[in-house]
């Protein structure tokens, strides 16, 4: 019989108010998917939807069909509560508007 060979790799998944780092271990060739599977996540966080989530490999988008490589750290994003494009041009609005009415003359 072959060996299969594994591979360790980390899944994180950043909160607010907590932030787990998950270690596991699949086999070469495993997918991104299956490596979410394998750390046991889904069961910590059972409002995680497999096919609704976004997931990155070190800070890079990827899709679930991704090939894992050792070492990889799997990140699972939470969804944006604000798009910080909107956020900055509101941030750059009320700068004017202070500087208007400062009262300086």
């Amino acid at each position: 019989m072959a060996k299969v060979e594994l591979i360790p790799i980390e899944v994180v998944y950043p909160l607010a108010h907590e932030q787990l780092l998950f270690k596991a271990t699949v086999s070469v060739g495993a997918t991104l998917r299956e490596g979410i599977v394998a750390s046991g996540i889904l069961k910590h966080y059972p409002e995680l939807v497999m096919d609704e989530i976004d997931v990155g490999i070190f800070g890079k988008l990827a899709a679930l069909d991704t090939v894992l490589r050792a070492k990889d750290r799997i990140e699972i994003y939470r969804p944006l509560l604000a798009d910080p494009k909107e956020v900055r041009k509101q941030r750059a609005a009320e700068g004017k508007k202070m500087k208007k009415g400062s009262g300086e003359e």
